[in-house]
C-alpha cells in the first residue's frame, strides 16, 4: 500500500516537474509548429488525410439535421365526416376554406396552432340543404375540436407513424430535437474528454460506428420513446464527429493554414446539411431517409488502417517514437528530406517517459492551474457563453426554416448552402480582421438582422423575409466559423481537444432549447426572432473583452494560454 502512494506520488511529481518545464519553455520537446516548417504547413499527405477526415462530416452533417424531416409535421387537416368519406379523404377538397379556420399572420418562424379545430357543422342546416357541404351549413361561431385527422400524403413522419398531431402533442416533436442536442452535450464533453486520453483517431472512428448503428436502429423503433432514445444515442456519436474531425485537421497543419482547415471542414458540414433536403424530397419517407444518411458511413471503419494519429497528441504525452514515425511517412509523402538535427529530437529513451506519467495525471494540474487564473475564467467564461448563444440561434434558424413560407426543402436547402459563404466571411474576415473583430461583427449583424426580420414581415413580400433570414444565417454561421478558430487558439495543447468538446458541449446547452423556439410564439408572436437578436448583439459586445490569436503560434502551455 505503501509503494503504491510513492508511486502514484512520483507520478503527480513528475508531471508537475513537466508542467513547470512547459511553462519556462520546454526545451527538450520539439515544437511541432518547428517541425512543420520543414515538412511543410500544408503538404501532399495533410491535404489527403484532411480530405479523409472531412468525408465523415457529411454523413455527421446528415444524422444532426435529418430528424428536421424525420420527426417534421407534414400537412394535415381535420377530417369532416359531414363531407368527405373516410375510406377515401381528399386533402385539398373545395369546401376546406368554409370548414376549417384560417391562419393570416405574419409570424416568421412557428407552428399553425389551428390544425386541429374546425367549424362546427349546424345538423339542421346540412339536413336542409340535402346533407351537401355548402358554406351554409358551417356555423362560424362554433368552433370544435377535431377528433380525426387527413395528412396530405406528400410526406411520411412519426408524425404519421405514431399520430402525432395537434398543439398539446407538439411537445414531443421539440422533444425529439432536444433529445437530439441532450445526446451531443453528453457526447461532446465524453469524447472530447477521451480523445485527449486515448488519441484523437481511436475516439473518431467510434463515434462514426455510433451513429451509424443507432441511426440505423431508428428505422426498426416500435414506438415514440424508442425512437426518441435511439435519436440520443445517434447523437452521442454525431458529437464526436466533427469536433474531432476538426481537431485533427488543425493539427496536422501549420499555424498559417489553420483557417483552411477550419472553413473547409465547414463546407463539408454545409452540403451535410442541404443533402438530407435532397434526400428527403426524393424519399418523403422518414425510414428511407434515415437508412440513406446513416447506413453508408460504415465504410469509414477502414480509417483505423488510413488515418495516423495526431502527431502533436502524441508528442504532448511523450510518444516521441510513435510521432517519428508519423512525421517520416509525412515527409515521404510530402517529397521532403528531413533534416538530422529534426530526426535526433526523437531518441529511442523518450518513449519509456510515457510511464513517468500518464495523460490524466498531466491534464488534472493544467485544468487546476486554469482556474487559477481570473484572466482564463473571465475569458473563458465570456467564450462558452458566445458558443451557447451561437449554437441556440444557429440550430434555431436551421431547423425553423421549414416553417418559413414557400418550398420547405428549398428553403432549408438554401439556409444550410447559405453557410458556404458564410463560412468563407469568416475565412476572409479572420484573415483580414483577425479573429476578435471577426467574431464580433458577424454576431452584432446577427442580431440586427434577427430584429429586423420582426418588422419587415408585416409589410414586405415572402421573398424579403426568407432573404433577411437567410443574410441572419450566414452571418451567424460566420461567427461559428471564427469561434471555433479561436477557441482552439486559445487553449493549450494537452487539453485543446477536451476544451473545444467543453465548449462545444455548452453551445449544445443552447442547441438543446432552439426546438421549442415555436412555442414561444403562442405567447408573442414577434418572441423567437426577438430572443436571437437580443442574445446575438449581447454576445457581440461581451466578445470584445477576448484577446487576438491572429498569427501567434498554438500556446502548448497554461502560461502561453494566459499571454495571449
Amino acid at each position: 500500500m505503501t509503494d503504491c502512494c510513492c508511486t502514484q506520488l512520483q507520478k503527480v511529481n513528475n508531471a508537475n516537474k513537466a508542467m513547470e518545464d512547459d511553462d519556462t519553455k520546454d526545451t527538450k520537446t520539439m515544437d511541432f509548429d518547428d517541425i512543420l516548417v520543414e515538412l511543410g504547413e500544408l503538404g501532399r499527405f495533410q491535404i489527403i488525410m484532411y480530405l479523409l477526415v472531412c468525408l465523415p462530416v457529411l454523413f455527421g452533417a446528415a444524422n444532426s439535421l435529418s430528424y428536421v424531416f424525420t420527426a417534421g409535421v407534414p400537412d394535415y387537416r381535420c377530417f369532416i365526416p359531414e363531407c368527405e368519406n373516410a375510406s377515401n379523404p381528399i386533402f385539398e377538397a373545395p369546401w376546406i376554406d368554409w370548414a376549417l379556420l384560417q391562419d393570416n399572420s405574419s409570424q416568421v418562424i412557428g407552428f399553425r396552432a389551428d390544425q386541429c379545430d374546425r367549424f362546427a357543422v349546424n345538423q339542421t342546416a346540412w339536413i336542409a340543404d340535402e346533407e351537401q357541404c355548402t358554406k351554409s351549413i358551417f356555423d362560424r361561431n362554433n368552433i370544435v375540436k377535431c377528433t380525426e385527422w387527413v395528412f396530405s400524403g406528400s410526406d411520411y413522419t412519426i408524425v404519421n407513424e405514431w399520430n402525432i398531431t395537434c398543439t398539446e402533442n407538439q411537445w414531443k416533436i421539440s422533444l425529439v430535437g432536444s433529445s437530439h442536442f441532450a445526446g451531443i452535450i453528453v457526447g461532446s464533453a465524453l469524447f472530447g474528454i477521451l480523445a485527449d486520453r486515448w488519441g484523437r483517431k481511436l475516439v473518431f472512428i467510434f463515434c462514426i460506428l455510433l451513429m451509424t448503428a443507432s441511426g440505423v436502429l431508428q428505422v426498426f423503433a416500435p414506438e415514440y420513446i424508442t425512437f426518441v432514445v435511439l435519436v440520443f444515442v445517434n447523437a452521442l456519436g454525431t458529437a464526436g464527429v466533427y469536433p474531432l474531425a476538426f481537431i485533427l485537421g488543425v493539427e496536422m497543419v501549420g499555424k498559417s493554414k489553420r483557417e483552411i482547415t477550419g472553413m473547409v471542414l465547414n463546407y463539408f458540414y454545409a452540403v451535410g446539411e442541404a443533402l438530407v433536403a435532397l434526400f428527403a424530397w426524393i424519399s418523403r419517407d422518414w425510414k428511407e431517409l434515415q437508412l440513406i444518411v446513416s447506413a453508408p458511413s460504415i465504410v469509414f471503419i477502414g480509417y483505423y488502417c488510413i488515418i495516423p494519429e495526431s502527431v502533436r497528441w502524441l508528442m504532448a504525452n511523450s510518444r516521441n517514437q510513435r510521432a517519428k514515425l508519423v512525421i517520416m511517412k509525412v515527409a515521404k509523402v510530402n517529397r521532403v528530406k528531413l533534416s538530422e538535427g529534426l530526426l535526433k529530437a526523437f531518441p529511442d529513451e523518450q518513449e519509456n517517459q510515457e510511464t513517468d506519467y500518464n495523460p490524466k495525471d498531466r491534464m488534472l494540474p493544467i485544468i487546476r492551474q486554469m482556474l487559477r487564473s481570473r484572466t482564463l475564467i473571465i475569458r473563458f467564461s465570456i467564450m462558452y457563453f458566445i458558443w451557447a448563444v451561437n449554437a441556440f440561434i444557429y440550430y434555431g434558424l436551421s431547423i425553423n426554416a421549414t416553417s418559413l413560407s414557400g418550398n420547405k426543402y428549398i428553403n432549408f436547402a438554401l439556409v444550410s448552402l447559405v453557410e458556404i459563404p458564410g463560412y468563407s466571411l469568416a475565412w476572409i474576415c479572420i484573415q483580414r480582421l483577425g479573429r476578435k473583430l471577426s467574431l464580433v461583427l458577424s454576431l452584432l449583424l446577427c442580431g440586427i438582422t434577427c430584429t429586423l426580420t420582426i418588422f419587415i414581415s408585416k409589410v414586405a413580400s415572402n421573398w424579403a423575409v426568407i432573404a433577411l433570414f437567410l443574410l441572419g444565417k450566414m452571418v451567424v454561421t460566420a461567427a461559428f466559423g471564427v469561434v471555433y478558430v479561436h477557441t482552439a487558439e486559445m487553449l493549450p495543447t494537452v487539453i485543446r481537444s477536451g476544451g473545444v468538446g467543453m465548449a462545444s458541449t455548452t453551445a449544445r446547452v443552447g442547441a438543446l432549447l432552439a426546438p421549442f423556439v415555436p412555442l414561444l410564439g403562442v405567447y408573442f408572436k414577434a418572441l423567437p426572432m426577438l430572443m436571437f437578436g437580443g442574445l446575438a448583439i449581447a454576445a457581440g459586445l461581451l466578445a470584445l473583452k477576448l484577446p487576438e490569436t491572429y498569427g501567434k503560434k498554438l500556446p502548448e502551455t497554461v502560461l502561453e494560454a494566459i499571454r495571449l
